[in-house]
Protein backbone atom coordinates (compact mmCIF):
# COMPACT_ATOMS: atom_id res chain seq x y z
CA UNK A 1 0.00 0.00 0.00
CA UNK A 2 2.86 2.39 0.74
CA UNK A 3 4.37 1.76 -2.67
CA UNK A 4 1.12 2.59 -4.48
CA UNK A 5 0.69 5.73 -2.37
CA UNK A 6 4.06 6.91 -3.62
CA UNK A 7 3.04 6.12 -7.19
CA UNK A 8 0.00 8.32 -6.84
CA UNK A 9 2.23 11.18 -5.76
CA UNK A 10 4.75 10.59 -8.53
CA UNK A 11 2.40 10.10 -11.49
CA UNK A 12 1.94 13.06 -13.81
CA UNK A 13 0.46 12.01 -17.11
CA UNK A 14 0.93 8.25 -16.96
CA UNK A 15 -1.55 6.01 -15.19
CA UNK A 16 -0.89 2.99 -13.02
CA UNK A 17 -2.58 -0.39 -12.94
CA UNK A 18 -3.72 -1.01 -9.39
CA UNK A 19 -5.94 -3.94 -8.55
CA UNK A 20 -8.58 -4.23 -11.25
CA UNK A 21 -8.57 -0.61 -12.36
CA UNK A 22 -6.39 1.86 -14.17
CA UNK A 23 -5.75 4.90 -12.00
CA UNK A 24 -4.63 8.25 -13.44
CA UNK A 25 -3.12 10.35 -10.67
CA UNK A 26 -3.70 14.04 -10.29
CA UNK A 27 -1.04 16.34 -11.79
CA UNK A 28 1.67 17.72 -9.55
CA UNK A 29 1.13 20.79 -7.43
CA UNK A 30 3.78 23.18 -6.15
CA UNK A 31 6.99 23.01 -8.15
CA UNK A 32 5.34 21.67 -11.30
CA UNK A 33 7.21 18.37 -10.86
CA UNK A 34 5.51 15.47 -9.08
CA UNK A 35 8.87 13.78 -8.52
CA UNK A 36 10.46 16.90 -7.05
CA UNK A 37 7.47 17.51 -4.78
CA UNK A 38 7.53 13.89 -3.57
CA UNK A 39 11.28 14.07 -2.92
CA UNK A 40 10.83 17.26 -0.92
CA UNK A 41 8.02 15.70 1.08
CA UNK A 42 10.20 12.69 1.94
CA UNK A 43 13.34 14.78 2.39
CA UNK A 44 15.26 12.37 0.16
CA UNK A 45 16.23 11.73 -3.44
CA UNK A 46 15.85 7.99 -4.03
CA UNK A 47 18.55 7.09 -6.52
CA UNK A 48 18.92 3.70 -8.20
CA UNK A 49 22.53 2.59 -8.54
CA UNK A 50 24.45 -0.67 -8.91
CA UNK A 51 26.26 -0.37 -5.58
CA UNK A 52 29.04 -2.81 -6.47
CA UNK A 53 31.03 -1.23 -9.31
CA UNK A 54 34.39 0.47 -8.55
CA UNK A 55 34.57 3.97 -9.96
CA UNK A 56 30.78 4.22 -10.35
CA UNK A 57 29.05 3.11 -7.14
CA UNK A 58 30.78 1.16 -4.39
CA UNK A 59 30.86 1.74 -0.62
CA UNK A 60 34.26 2.56 0.84
CA UNK A 61 35.63 1.04 4.05
CA UNK A 62 33.42 3.37 6.08
CA UNK A 63 30.27 2.54 4.13
CA UNK A 64 30.18 5.80 2.16
CA UNK A 65 29.01 5.27 -1.42
CA UNK A 66 31.68 6.43 -3.85
CA UNK A 67 31.81 6.73 -7.63
CA UNK A 68 30.64 8.67 -10.66
CA UNK A 69 27.05 7.43 -10.48
CA UNK A 70 26.91 8.07 -6.73
CA UNK A 71 28.17 11.62 -7.22
CA UNK A 72 25.67 12.09 -10.04
CA UNK A 73 22.91 11.31 -7.53
CA UNK A 74 24.43 13.73 -5.03
CA UNK A 75 24.58 16.47 -7.66
CA UNK A 76 20.86 16.12 -8.45
CA UNK A 77 20.05 16.05 -4.72
CA UNK A 78 22.04 19.26 -4.24
CA UNK A 79 20.10 20.93 -7.05
CA UNK A 80 16.67 19.58 -6.09
CA UNK A 81 16.86 19.60 -2.29
CA UNK A 82 19.78 21.93 -1.60
CA UNK A 83 21.72 19.14 0.11
CA UNK A 84 23.85 16.50 -1.61
CA UNK A 85 23.63 14.44 1.56
CA UNK A 86 19.93 13.81 0.94
CA UNK A 87 20.67 11.33 -1.85
CA UNK A 88 19.58 7.88 -0.68
CA UNK A 89 21.18 5.06 -2.63
CA UNK A 90 19.02 2.13 -3.68
CA UNK A 91 20.96 -0.84 -5.13
CA UNK A 92 19.41 -2.32 -8.29
CA UNK A 93 20.30 -5.13 -10.68
CA UNK A 94 20.36 -5.24 -14.47
CA UNK A 95 17.04 -7.09 -14.27
CA UNK A 96 15.09 -4.86 -11.88
CA UNK A 97 16.60 -1.41 -12.54
CA UNK A 98 13.93 -0.28 -15.02
CA UNK A 99 11.07 -1.65 -12.94
CA UNK A 100 12.40 0.21 -9.91
CA UNK A 101 12.21 3.50 -11.80
CA UNK A 102 8.90 2.73 -13.50
CA UNK A 103 7.24 1.80 -10.20
CA UNK A 104 8.45 4.86 -8.30
CA UNK A 105 10.78 2.94 -6.00
CA UNK A 106 13.49 5.35 -7.17
CA UNK A 107 13.31 8.91 -8.51
CA UNK A 108 16.36 8.61 -10.71
CA UNK A 109 18.41 5.78 -12.22
CA UNK A 110 22.19 6.27 -12.45
CA UNK A 111 23.41 2.75 -13.06
CA UNK A 112 25.78 2.50 -16.04
CA UNK A 113 22.75 2.22 -18.31
CA UNK A 114 23.16 2.59 -22.08
CA UNK A 115 20.92 5.04 -23.91
CA UNK A 116 19.15 3.14 -26.69
CA UNK A 117 16.08 3.73 -28.83
CA UNK A 118 14.43 0.53 -27.60
CA UNK A 119 14.75 1.50 -23.98
CA UNK A 120 13.60 5.07 -24.43
CA UNK A 121 10.83 4.11 -26.84
CA UNK A 122 9.36 1.14 -24.96
CA UNK A 123 9.86 1.56 -21.23
CA UNK A 124 8.11 4.84 -20.44
CA UNK A 125 11.52 6.19 -19.42
CA UNK A 126 13.94 8.69 -20.91
CA UNK A 127 17.59 9.67 -20.65
CA UNK A 128 18.28 13.14 -19.30
CA UNK A 129 22.03 13.20 -19.92
CA UNK A 130 25.11 11.06 -20.63
CA UNK A 131 27.54 10.95 -17.73
CA UNK A 132 29.97 8.50 -19.37
CA UNK A 133 30.66 7.72 -23.03
CA UNK A 134 31.66 4.08 -23.19
CA UNK A 135 31.70 0.97 -25.40
CA UNK A 136 31.56 -2.82 -25.07
CA UNK A 137 34.91 -4.56 -24.76
CA UNK A 138 36.44 -7.94 -23.91
CA UNK A 139 38.79 -8.94 -21.10
CA UNK A 140 40.83 -12.15 -21.47
CA UNK A 141 43.64 -13.92 -19.66
CA UNK A 142 47.12 -12.93 -20.83
CA UNK A 143 48.03 -16.61 -20.87
CA UNK A 144 45.44 -17.24 -23.62
CA UNK A 145 47.61 -15.36 -26.09
CA UNK A 146 44.56 -13.71 -27.69
CA UNK A 147 45.33 -10.33 -29.30
CA UNK A 148 42.00 -9.59 -30.96
CA UNK A 149 38.33 -10.34 -30.43
CA UNK A 150 38.31 -11.85 -33.93
CA UNK A 151 40.50 -14.65 -32.57
CA UNK A 152 37.76 -15.80 -30.20
CA UNK A 153 35.84 -18.16 -32.48
CA UNK A 154 34.28 -20.83 -30.26
CA UNK A 155 34.97 -18.95 -27.03
CA UNK A 156 32.79 -18.88 -23.94
CA UNK A 157 31.95 -15.36 -22.83
CA UNK A 158 30.71 -14.31 -19.40
CA UNK A 159 28.05 -11.60 -19.63
CA UNK A 160 25.24 -10.20 -17.48
CA UNK A 161 21.75 -11.11 -18.74
CA UNK A 162 19.45 -8.28 -19.71
CA UNK A 163 22.33 -5.93 -20.45
CA UNK A 164 23.03 -4.09 -23.70
CA UNK A 165 26.34 -5.97 -23.70
CA UNK A 166 24.49 -9.23 -24.29
CA UNK A 167 22.98 -7.84 -27.50
CA UNK A 168 26.24 -6.19 -28.59
CA UNK A 169 28.31 -9.37 -28.42
CA UNK A 170 25.60 -11.38 -30.19
CA UNK A 171 25.65 -8.83 -33.00
CA UNK A 172 29.45 -8.77 -33.13
CA UNK A 173 29.93 -12.53 -33.35
CA UNK A 174 27.15 -12.91 -35.91
CA UNK A 175 28.52 -10.08 -38.06
CA UNK A 176 32.00 -11.58 -38.03
CA UNK A 177 30.70 -15.14 -38.64
CA UNK A 178 32.12 -16.38 -35.35
CA UNK A 179 30.60 -18.78 -32.84
CA UNK A 180 30.53 -18.31 -29.08
CA UNK A 181 28.78 -19.63 -26.01
CA UNK A 182 27.38 -17.05 -23.58
CA UNK A 183 27.66 -17.75 -19.87
CA UNK A 184 25.01 -15.51 -18.34
CA UNK A 185 25.39 -14.61 -14.66
CA UNK A 186 23.42 -11.81 -13.02
CA UNK A 187 25.55 -11.08 -9.96
CA UNK A 188 28.61 -8.95 -10.73
CA UNK A 189 30.94 -10.55 -8.19
CA UNK A 190 29.91 -14.02 -9.37
CA UNK A 191 30.51 -13.21 -13.03
CA UNK A 192 33.96 -11.83 -12.22
CA UNK A 193 34.79 -14.87 -10.11
CA UNK A 194 33.64 -17.16 -12.92
CA UNK A 195 35.98 -15.42 -15.35
CA UNK A 196 38.97 -15.51 -13.01
CA UNK A 197 38.36 -19.21 -12.26
CA UNK A 198 38.41 -20.09 -15.96
CA UNK A 199 34.73 -20.90 -16.34
CA UNK A 200 34.67 -18.60 -19.38
CA UNK A 201 37.35 -17.51 -21.83
CA UNK A 202 36.38 -13.86 -21.85
CA UNK A 203 34.46 -11.36 -19.74
CA UNK A 204 32.46 -8.76 -21.66
CA UNK A 205 30.88 -5.54 -20.45
CA UNK A 206 31.54 -1.82 -20.82
CA UNK A 207 35.24 -1.19 -21.37
CA UNK A 208 35.32 1.22 -18.43
CA UNK A 209 34.10 -1.50 -16.07
CA UNK A 210 36.61 -3.97 -17.48
CA UNK A 211 39.45 -1.49 -17.02
CA UNK A 212 38.48 -0.75 -13.43
CA UNK A 213 38.06 -4.46 -12.65
CA UNK A 214 41.52 -5.16 -14.07
CA UNK A 215 42.92 -2.27 -11.99
CA UNK A 216 41.44 -3.70 -8.79
CA UNK A 217 43.45 -6.90 -9.28
CA UNK A 218 46.58 -5.08 -8.14
CA UNK A 219 49.77 -7.05 -8.89
CA UNK A 220 47.72 -9.57 -10.88
CA UNK A 221 46.42 -6.90 -13.28
CA UNK A 222 49.07 -7.92 -15.81
CA UNK A 223 47.52 -11.39 -15.93
CA UNK A 224 44.55 -9.81 -17.76
CA UNK A 225 44.37 -8.10 -21.15
CA UNK A 226 41.73 -5.68 -22.40
CA UNK A 227 41.39 -6.43 -26.11
CA UNK A 228 41.63 -3.44 -28.48
CA UNK A 229 38.19 -3.78 -30.08
CA UNK A 230 35.37 -1.56 -28.81
CA UNK A 231 32.41 -3.21 -30.51
CA UNK A 232 29.56 -0.83 -29.69
CA UNK A 233 28.63 2.69 -28.69
CA UNK A 234 27.56 2.71 -25.05
CA UNK A 235 26.53 6.20 -23.92
CA UNK A 236 25.80 5.63 -20.24
CA UNK A 237 22.94 7.85 -19.19
CA UNK A 238 20.86 9.00 -16.28
CA UNK A 239 17.20 7.97 -16.57
CA UNK A 240 13.93 9.45 -15.36
CA UNK A 241 10.28 8.60 -15.93
CA UNK A 242 8.52 10.11 -18.91
CA UNK A 243 5.69 12.52 -18.17
CA UNK A 244 7.41 14.67 -15.54
CA UNK A 245 9.03 17.23 -17.80
CA UNK A 246 10.11 19.55 -14.99
CA UNK A 247 12.04 16.73 -13.33
CA UNK A 248 13.65 15.82 -16.65
CA UNK A 249 14.69 19.48 -17.04
CA UNK A 250 16.13 19.63 -13.54
CA UNK A 251 18.28 16.53 -14.03
CA UNK A 252 19.46 17.59 -17.50
CA UNK A 253 20.43 21.11 -16.42
CA UNK A 254 22.26 19.83 -13.36
CA UNK A 255 24.75 18.25 -15.77
CA UNK A 256 24.85 21.37 -17.93
CA UNK A 257 25.74 23.39 -14.82
CA UNK A 258 28.61 21.05 -13.93
CA UNK A 259 30.01 21.19 -17.45
CA UNK A 260 29.69 24.97 -17.57
CA UNK A 261 31.46 25.24 -14.23
CA UNK A 262 34.39 23.21 -15.54
CA UNK A 263 34.55 25.33 -18.68
CA UNK A 264 34.71 28.47 -16.54
CA UNK A 265 37.27 27.06 -14.11
CA UNK A 266 34.81 27.07 -11.21
CA UNK A 267 35.38 24.34 -8.63
CA UNK A 268 33.98 23.34 -5.26
CA UNK A 269 37.01 25.00 -3.65
CA UNK A 270 36.87 28.35 -5.44
CA UNK A 271 33.18 28.85 -6.29
CA UNK A 272 32.72 31.54 -3.63
CA UNK A 273 35.40 33.70 -5.25
CA UNK A 274 33.29 33.83 -8.42
CA UNK A 275 30.23 35.34 -6.75
CA UNK A 276 31.34 38.87 -7.69
CA UNK A 277 32.35 37.90 -11.24
CA UNK A 278 31.39 40.31 -14.03
CA UNK A 279 30.98 37.45 -16.53
CA UNK A 280 27.21 37.30 -17.29
CA UNK A 281 27.33 33.52 -17.86
CA UNK A 282 28.91 32.95 -14.46
CA UNK A 283 26.51 35.33 -12.72
CA UNK A 284 23.51 33.50 -14.18
CA UNK A 285 25.04 30.11 -13.35
CA UNK A 286 25.60 31.00 -9.71
CA UNK A 287 22.26 32.78 -9.29
CA UNK A 288 23.75 36.24 -8.79
CA UNK A 289 21.51 37.61 -11.54
CA UNK A 290 18.65 36.35 -13.65
CA UNK A 291 15.96 33.95 -12.50
CA UNK A 292 17.17 30.62 -13.88
CA UNK A 293 16.08 28.58 -10.90
CA UNK A 294 12.45 29.54 -11.24
CA UNK A 295 12.24 27.78 -14.61
CA UNK A 296 13.20 24.52 -12.85
CA UNK A 297 11.00 24.98 -9.80
CA UNK A 298 14.10 25.78 -7.72
CA UNK A 299 15.71 28.77 -6.10
CA UNK A 300 18.50 30.57 -7.91
CA UNK A 301 21.26 28.95 -5.83
CA UNK A 302 20.59 25.49 -7.30
CA UNK A 303 23.74 25.38 -9.46
CA UNK A 304 25.86 26.98 -6.74
CA UNK A 305 24.77 24.19 -4.40
CA UNK A 306 25.76 21.54 -6.96
CA UNK A 307 29.21 23.02 -7.55
CA UNK A 308 29.92 23.82 -3.88
CA UNK A 309 28.83 20.43 -2.56
CA UNK A 310 29.81 18.04 -5.39
CA UNK A 311 32.07 19.96 -7.78
CA UNK A 312 32.25 20.35 -11.53
CA UNK A 313 32.28 17.47 -14.00
CA UNK A 314 36.08 17.30 -14.07
CA UNK A 315 36.26 17.10 -10.29
CA UNK A 316 33.89 14.13 -10.34
CA UNK A 317 36.01 12.40 -12.98
CA UNK A 318 39.28 13.02 -11.13
CA UNK A 319 37.79 11.83 -7.86
CA UNK A 320 36.04 8.73 -9.14
CA UNK A 321 37.49 7.51 -12.46
CA UNK A 322 41.11 8.71 -12.65
CA UNK A 323 42.17 6.49 -9.69
CA UNK A 324 40.96 3.50 -11.71
CA UNK A 325 43.60 4.21 -14.35
CA UNK A 326 41.07 5.13 -17.06
CA UNK A 327 41.99 8.12 -19.28
CA UNK A 328 39.25 10.70 -19.75
CA UNK A 329 39.43 10.63 -23.56
CA UNK A 330 36.11 11.39 -25.25
CA UNK A 331 34.57 12.13 -21.86
CA UNK A 332 36.52 15.37 -21.76
CA UNK A 333 35.02 18.77 -22.50
CA UNK A 334 34.29 19.64 -26.11
CA UNK A 335 37.07 22.26 -26.11
CA UNK A 336 39.57 19.60 -24.98
CA UNK A 337 38.74 17.05 -27.67
CA UNK A 338 35.84 15.36 -25.87
CA UNK A 339 32.08 15.11 -26.28
CA UNK A 340 30.82 16.89 -23.16
CA UNK A 341 29.18 20.11 -24.30
CA UNK A 342 26.64 22.17 -22.39
CA UNK A 343 23.95 24.41 -23.85
CA UNK A 344 23.94 27.97 -22.49
CA UNK A 345 22.31 28.73 -19.15
CA UNK A 346 20.36 31.86 -19.99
Amino acid sequence: MIRFARLAVLGVTAGFLIGAGWVRPVAAQGSGSATLDASRAHGQLLCGIAGNIPGFSLPDSQGIMKGLDADTCRAVAAAALGDAGKAKFVPTTTQNRFTALQSGEVDLLARETTWTLGREGNLGLEFAWINYYDGTGFLVKTSAGVKSAKEMDGATVCVQPGSSTELAINDYFRLNKLKFTPITIADLSEIQAAFLSGRCDAYSTDASALATFRFTQGPKANDLVLLPEIISKEPLGVMVRKGDDKWFDLVRWTFAAMITAEEKGITSANVDTFMDSTDPDIRRLLGVEGDMGKALGLDNKWAYNVIKQVGNLGEMWDRDITPMGVPRGINNLWNKGGLQYAPPIR
